[in-house]
């Protein structure tokens, strides 16, 4: 394993970005391409603060990177090489995190679609992304 400077380290984390990410982009991207516009994003007011929102539809999107977010995929369900009393407190966090913010947004009566960093590839996406905004 290689070793990484503090500094470096620092670096790097400073470099990833919390909005407008690349995979934020690539879903607003697809909703532009099946039509959908006239969303909001990261709205202050809603819990958890949803990348991408549809106010009147009641329908918040999160785009949520799977090591970050502990998808249950390849990149999600790897282990961090160091630190891993920080690193996995952190994440087991963001999970809880997430579930309280989508259940406080269902309360209100919205329905909440999480897309997942490992999911940008698949060409069914824009259609479930569609399919999610416009159903009744």
């Amino acid at each position: 394993m290689d070793k990484i400077s503090p500094a470096r380290r620092s670096a790097n984390m400073r470099a990833i970005r919390a909005k407008d990410t690349r995979p934020e982009l690539a879903v607003r991207r697809m909703l532009r391409a099946t039509g959908l516009t006239g969303y909001r994003l990261h709205r202050k007011d809603l819990p958890g603060r949803p990348d991408i929102a549809f106010i009147g539809r009641k329908r918040a999107i999160f785009v949520h990177g799977c090591f970050w977010h502990g998808h249950d995929c390849p990149e999600g369900t790897r282990r961090p090489r160091s630190r891993l009393e920080y690193w996995l407190p952190k994440i087991e966090g963001n999970q809880k995190r997430d579930a309280r913010h989508v259940a406080s947004l269902q309360a209100r009566g919205w329905s909440v679609l999480t897309v997942w960093g490992c999911e940008l590839g698949d060409p069914k996406l824009p259609g479930r992304l569609l399919a999610f905004v416009t159903e009744p």
